[in-house]
């Protein structure tokens, strides 16, 4: 899997640059036998034994060593997000895209777009922090005589890559790193959907509140929920749901520029919603509360349960 080169521009180089010679100084790297990875099914996470603030200024030089921009920094719950990054390379060259590259002075966008996004939690040993990487994908596709950008599969194999990268970026040796990212675990059924009396949707989890909460918060990252704040210690994790198809407005290809008819006037505010987690010694129930924190029913609940089981399940 090749990971999708950055486009920039060389403002956005200079800001980047300025960004990593401020935390080359501070950043702590770990210890080669500090770096261990955790999984769950196909998702996969790395526990670095030290504290977020020594990983947190080593995991965001190295977004900026690989060429990203990162378009949402919070320390304070402990998320990186980077920009789309284009791969260039897939574009096909048609006769209209090429006439159009004449024409302009900037090569048409790439078809596929990908990005990141990183959370760091501290880790269930004291001392240590877990580290996350999550992707999401878009795609150009046509659609009658111009194209449009579309949501694609997170890809896992993508973030596996990313998390074996950033493991030899901390200080371990590539064979290694790919050794430990290739072992595989059994994989069975842990999320099931499920109603009460009154037929309002919840999912039951056949886990522990401490693995459900970390795999909840990566199906999360996944499916595109901007995480706004969490509380572990009352199960709750605060978030707003954007479409990602929005976010790709602000980044058409020149095709998509030039159909100004286009309105594209059906933006709506993105709703937020609690993600309430409860567990039950081997088992954990995941509900959806509106942000007053009363139980949400109906339709929107029930699209957020499904998109969520998907990913745990």
């Amino acid at each position: 899997m090749v990971v999708p080169e950055s486009e920039t521009t060389s403002s956005e180089y200079a800001s980047a640059d300025k960004g990593r010679d401020a935390v080359r100084e501070t950043a702590v790297l770990p210890r080669l036998q500090d770096l261990r990875i955790e999984r769950n099914g196909d998702k996969r996470w790395l526990v670095v034994r030290a504290t977020p603030a020594q990983v947190w200024p080593k995991a965001r030089e190295f977004w900026f060593i690989n060429g990203f921009l990162l378009k949402r920094e919070d320390a304070s719950i402990g998320i990186m997000e980077t920009d789309w990054a284009e791969n260039r390379a897939d574009i096909p060259k048609d006769f209209i895209r090429t006439m159009i590259e004449k024409i302009t002075k900037s090569v048409y966008s790439a078809t596929t777009r990908d990005k990141f996004r990183l959370r760091l939690e501290r880790g269930s040993e004291e001392g240590s922090t877990e580290l996350y990487i999550t992707h999401r994908g878009a795609e150009e596709v046509a659609k009658g005589e111009t194209f449009v950008w579309q949501p694609r599969p997170s890809d896992p194999e993508l973030e596996a890559e990313m998390l074996s990268r950033m493991m030899v970026y901390f200080g371990m040796a590539e064979e290694q790193a790919r050794t430990m990212m290739a072992a595989k675990r059994d994989r069975k059924l842990r999320s099931r959907k499920v109603r009460d009396k009154n037929g309002t949707m919840a999912l039951a989890l056949d886990e522990d509140f401490s693995r459900a909460w970390r795999r909840t918060g990566l199906a999360l990252d996944r499916v595109g929920f901007t995480v706004e704040d969490r509380d572990r210690s009352r199960g709750l994790y605060f978030v707003r749901y954007v479409d990602p198809r929005k976010e790709l407005e602000k980044k058409d290809g020149i095709l998509s520029k030039l159909m100004f008819w286009d309105s594209g006037d059906d933006k709506k505010e993105a709703q937020e919603y609690l993600i309430s987690l409860i567990g039950q010694g081997a088992s954990t129930q995941v509900m959806i509360l509106n942000k007053e924190g009363k139980r949400e029913s109906g339709t929107a609940a029930d699209s957020i349960l499904g998109l969520l089981h998907d990913q745990l399940k």
